[in-house]
Protein backbone atom coordinates (compact mmCIF):
# COMPACT_ATOMS: atom_id res chain seq x y z
CA UNK A 1 0.00 0.00 0.00
CA UNK A 2 1.25 3.27 -1.06
CA UNK A 3 0.87 6.25 1.79
CA UNK A 4 1.65 9.42 3.05
CA UNK A 5 3.17 10.45 6.67
CA UNK A 6 2.12 13.32 7.64
CA UNK A 7 3.56 14.89 11.18
CA UNK A 8 2.51 18.42 12.85
CA UNK A 9 3.52 20.14 16.02
CA UNK A 10 1.20 23.26 17.43
CA UNK A 11 3.86 26.09 17.10
CA UNK A 12 7.64 26.53 16.14
CA UNK A 13 9.16 26.59 19.66
CA UNK A 14 12.44 24.86 19.11
CA UNK A 15 11.34 22.24 21.63
CA UNK A 16 8.60 21.43 19.47
CA UNK A 17 11.84 19.87 16.89
CA UNK A 18 12.28 16.88 18.89
CA UNK A 19 8.42 15.91 18.80
CA UNK A 20 8.40 16.13 15.04
CA UNK A 21 11.55 14.05 14.70
CA UNK A 22 10.29 11.12 16.87
CA UNK A 23 6.58 11.50 14.86
CA UNK A 24 8.62 11.10 11.82
CA UNK A 25 10.73 8.23 13.03
CA UNK A 26 7.93 6.36 14.60
CA UNK A 27 5.65 6.64 11.55
CA UNK A 28 8.11 5.53 9.12
CA UNK A 29 9.13 2.52 11.49
CA UNK A 30 5.18 1.79 11.83
CA UNK A 31 5.29 1.72 7.51
CA UNK A 32 8.06 -0.64 7.38
CA UNK A 33 6.57 -3.01 10.26
CA UNK A 34 3.48 -3.15 8.24
CA UNK A 35 4.62 -3.61 4.53
CA UNK A 36 3.59 0.02 3.23
CA UNK A 37 5.25 1.95 0.82
CA UNK A 38 6.30 5.39 1.71
CA UNK A 39 5.97 8.08 -1.14
CA UNK A 40 6.03 11.00 0.94
CA UNK A 41 6.75 12.23 4.66
CA UNK A 42 4.72 15.44 5.30
CA UNK A 43 6.13 18.13 8.32
CA UNK A 44 4.68 21.33 9.55
CA UNK A 45 4.33 23.02 12.33
CA UNK A 46 0.45 24.97 12.47
CA UNK A 47 -2.33 24.84 14.66
CA UNK A 48 -4.85 21.91 14.47
CA UNK A 49 -7.33 24.32 14.49
CA UNK A 50 -6.67 25.78 11.20
CA UNK A 51 -7.69 24.45 8.23
CA UNK A 52 -5.53 26.84 5.58
CA UNK A 53 -2.28 25.03 6.22
CA UNK A 54 0.45 24.20 3.50
CA UNK A 55 0.98 20.92 4.47
CA UNK A 56 -2.61 19.16 4.94
CA UNK A 57 -3.38 21.28 1.30
CA UNK A 58 -0.21 19.46 0.04
CA UNK A 59 -1.86 15.83 1.62
CA UNK A 60 -5.17 16.74 0.00
CA UNK A 61 -3.75 17.49 -3.35
CA UNK A 62 -1.42 14.05 -3.49
CA UNK A 63 -4.55 11.80 -1.95
CA UNK A 64 -6.35 12.71 -5.26
CA UNK A 65 -3.49 10.85 -7.10
CA UNK A 66 -4.49 7.31 -7.73
CA UNK A 67 -1.69 5.29 -6.55
CA UNK A 68 -2.04 7.38 -3.14
CA UNK A 69 -4.24 4.42 -0.43
CA UNK A 70 -3.62 5.69 3.10
CA UNK A 71 -1.99 8.54 5.45
CA UNK A 72 -0.41 7.98 8.26
CA UNK A 73 -0.68 9.80 11.54
CA UNK A 74 0.03 9.62 15.64
CA UNK A 75 -3.17 10.25 16.32
CA UNK A 76 -6.64 11.82 15.34
CA UNK A 77 -5.19 15.44 16.62
CA UNK A 78 -2.20 15.24 14.68
CA UNK A 79 -4.36 15.73 11.46
CA UNK A 80 -6.32 18.68 13.12
CA UNK A 81 -8.52 19.28 16.38
CA UNK A 82 -12.35 20.22 16.61
CA UNK A 83 -14.58 20.76 13.71
CA UNK A 84 -11.17 20.88 11.23
CA UNK A 85 -10.20 17.30 12.26
CA UNK A 86 -13.89 16.11 11.32
CA UNK A 87 -13.90 17.84 8.08
CA UNK A 88 -10.77 16.19 6.88
CA UNK A 89 -11.56 12.67 7.93
CA UNK A 90 -14.88 13.24 6.24
CA UNK A 91 -12.74 14.73 2.79
CA UNK A 92 -10.11 11.81 3.29
CA UNK A 93 -12.58 8.98 4.18
CA UNK A 94 -14.56 10.68 0.89
CA UNK A 95 -11.62 9.93 -0.93
CA UNK A 96 -11.24 5.91 -0.11
CA UNK A 97 -8.22 6.70 1.94
CA UNK A 98 -7.28 4.65 4.91
CA UNK A 99 -6.57 6.43 7.77
CA UNK A 100 -3.70 4.78 10.34
CA UNK A 101 -2.73 6.14 13.39
CA UNK A 102 0.20 5.38 15.68
CA UNK A 103 -1.76 5.29 19.04
CA UNK A 104 -4.44 2.67 17.87
CA UNK A 105 -1.29 0.29 15.88
CA UNK A 106 -4.31 0.24 13.15
CA UNK A 107 -6.89 2.33 11.29
CA UNK A 108 -7.79 5.24 13.17
CA UNK A 109 -11.04 4.97 14.97
CA UNK A 110 -12.91 7.92 16.17
CA UNK A 111 -14.96 8.17 19.11
CA UNK A 112 -18.81 7.99 19.16
CA UNK A 113 -19.97 11.56 19.08
CA UNK A 114 -17.40 12.12 16.22
CA UNK A 115 -18.75 9.26 13.99
CA UNK A 116 -22.52 10.68 14.93
CA UNK A 117 -21.28 14.21 13.28
CA UNK A 118 -19.66 11.97 10.23
CA UNK A 119 -22.94 10.34 9.54
CA UNK A 120 -25.32 13.65 9.33
CA UNK A 121 -22.88 14.59 7.66
CA UNK A 122 -23.26 12.06 4.76
CA UNK A 123 -26.59 12.32 5.34
CA UNK A 124 -27.26 16.45 4.40
CA UNK A 125 -24.90 15.80 2.09
CA UNK A 126 -26.86 13.10 -0.07
CA UNK A 127 -29.70 14.65 0.91
CA UNK A 128 -28.41 17.85 -0.71
CA UNK A 129 -27.68 16.32 -3.86
CA UNK A 130 -31.03 14.33 -4.27
CA UNK A 131 -32.61 17.40 -3.68
CA UNK A 132 -30.06 19.38 -6.66
CA UNK A 133 -31.05 16.57 -9.13
CA UNK A 134 -34.57 16.91 -7.96
CA UNK A 135 -34.14 20.80 -9.11
CA UNK A 136 -32.61 20.08 -12.21
CA UNK A 137 -35.60 17.51 -13.24
CA UNK A 138 -37.62 20.35 -12.38
CA UNK A 139 -36.40 22.96 -14.65
CA UNK A 140 -36.13 20.66 -16.99
CA UNK A 141 -39.28 19.87 -17.38
CA UNK A 142 -40.59 23.12 -17.38
CA UNK A 143 -38.94 24.36 -19.76
CA UNK A 144 -39.78 21.48 -22.33
CA UNK A 145 -43.71 22.27 -21.00
CA UNK A 146 -42.24 25.81 -22.15
CA UNK A 147 -41.35 24.82 -25.90
CA UNK A 148 -37.54 23.67 -25.21
CA UNK A 149 -36.30 20.67 -27.39
CA UNK A 150 -33.25 19.60 -25.96
CA UNK A 151 -32.55 16.57 -28.64
CA UNK A 152 -31.86 19.73 -30.93
CA UNK A 153 -28.98 20.50 -28.49
CA UNK A 154 -27.37 17.50 -29.28
CA UNK A 155 -25.29 18.13 -32.09
CA UNK A 156 -24.16 21.37 -30.35
CA UNK A 157 -22.20 18.83 -27.39
CA UNK A 158 -19.15 19.62 -28.66
CA UNK A 159 -19.15 23.11 -28.48
CA UNK A 160 -19.16 22.75 -24.62
CA UNK A 161 -18.56 19.49 -23.51
CA UNK A 162 -19.23 18.94 -19.67
CA UNK A 163 -17.37 15.96 -17.57
CA UNK A 164 -18.15 12.56 -18.79
CA UNK A 165 -20.67 10.53 -16.80
CA UNK A 166 -18.78 8.00 -15.30
CA UNK A 167 -21.08 4.28 -15.83
CA UNK A 168 -19.95 0.93 -14.54
CA UNK A 169 -21.53 -2.16 -13.36
CA UNK A 170 -21.47 -2.09 -9.71
CA UNK A 171 -21.89 -5.88 -9.36
CA UNK A 172 -18.02 -6.09 -10.57
CA UNK A 173 -16.97 -3.70 -7.67
CA UNK A 174 -18.92 -5.58 -4.97
CA UNK A 175 -17.36 -8.54 -6.16
CA UNK A 176 -13.80 -7.35 -6.16
CA UNK A 177 -14.05 -6.12 -2.98
CA UNK A 178 -15.80 -8.72 -1.30
CA UNK A 179 -12.56 -10.75 -3.02
CA UNK A 180 -10.49 -8.64 -0.96
CA UNK A 181 -9.33 -5.89 -3.40
CA UNK A 182 -8.67 -2.07 -2.54
CA UNK A 183 -10.55 0.72 -4.43
CA UNK A 184 -7.35 1.29 -6.06
CA UNK A 185 -6.98 -1.90 -7.30
CA UNK A 186 -10.60 -1.96 -8.22
CA UNK A 187 -10.21 0.93 -10.51
CA UNK A 188 -7.21 -0.31 -11.69
CA UNK A 189 -9.06 -3.66 -13.34
CA UNK A 190 -12.21 -1.57 -14.15
CA UNK A 191 -9.96 0.83 -16.50
CA UNK A 192 -8.59 -2.66 -18.24
CA UNK A 193 -12.24 -3.76 -18.91
CA UNK A 194 -12.39 -0.44 -20.49
CA UNK A 195 -14.38 1.99 -17.39
CA UNK A 196 -12.44 5.29 -17.36
CA UNK A 197 -12.77 5.76 -13.88
CA UNK A 198 -10.61 6.79 -10.63
CA UNK A 199 -10.39 5.22 -7.16
CA UNK A 200 -12.32 7.75 -5.79
CA UNK A 201 -15.11 7.49 -7.96
CA UNK A 202 -15.34 3.86 -7.37
CA UNK A 203 -15.01 4.11 -3.56
CA UNK A 204 -17.83 7.10 -3.42
CA UNK A 205 -20.20 5.23 -5.59
CA UNK A 206 -19.52 2.13 -3.64
CA UNK A 207 -20.61 3.94 -0.77
CA UNK A 208 -23.68 5.61 -2.07
CA UNK A 209 -24.70 1.88 -3.39
CA UNK A 210 -24.94 0.72 0.39
CA UNK A 211 -26.42 3.87 1.72
CA UNK A 212 -29.04 3.61 -0.36
CA UNK A 213 -29.35 -0.05 -0.53
CA UNK A 214 -29.62 -0.70 -4.58
CA UNK A 215 -29.61 -3.79 -6.30
CA UNK A 216 -26.59 -5.36 -7.05
CA UNK A 217 -27.34 -5.53 -10.67
CA UNK A 218 -27.76 -1.63 -11.32
CA UNK A 219 -24.94 0.21 -12.86
CA UNK A 220 -23.28 3.39 -11.02
CA UNK A 221 -22.18 6.26 -12.84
Amino acid sequence: MNVIIYCRVSTNKTTQETSLKRQREELQSLAQKQGFNVIRVIEEKRSGYEVDRPGILELLDRVMDDTVEGVLIQDETRLGRGQTKIALYHQLKKSGIAIYSLSTLGELQLSESDEMVLEIVSIVEEYQRKIHNIKIKRGMKKAVQNGYKPEKNLKNQDLAPGRDRKVFPIEEVIRLKENGLTFHDIAITLRGLGYEVSKATVHRRYQEHQKLGQDGHDSLE
